[in-house]
């Protein structure tokens, strides 16, 4: 695994190597490996992921056919005290005349 490190920027690096290795499933390999794993343990574990990623599989196709509803993506609530979106989708002639009118508080 190689990472390349750009304007000295050493932290965005190491982000980027966290994040392929945690793609590539090394830190759950390093967990795994910590201790012994009976033979009896390693069988059942794996038949475990093999049923899970069957259902996984399973689930998607079932969501590409039509025959369960996608999943709801979430939208990021809105922080107390942010700005507004600019990608809002509402105009200022849609929005009530005293929100337009109104000044914020000072404090």
């Amino acid at each position: 695994m190689q990472v390349l490190v750009r304007d000295n920027d050493v932290e965005k690096a190491l982000r980027i190597l966290k994040r392929k290795m945690q793609r590539e499933g090394v830190f759950r390999e390093m967990k795994r490996r910590r201790s012994y794993e009976k033979p009896s343990e390693r069988k059942t574990r794996e038949k475990s992921d093999a049923i899970r990623r069957q259902r996984k599989v399973a689930r998607k196709q079932a969501i590409r056919e039509g025959l369960l509803p996608a999943p709801v993506k979430k939208v990021p609530a809105a922080r107390p005290g942010a700005l507004p979106s600019t990608t809002s989708t509402r105009t200022d002639r849609e929005r009530p005349q005293d929100q337009l009118n109104a000044t914020p508080p000072r404090s």
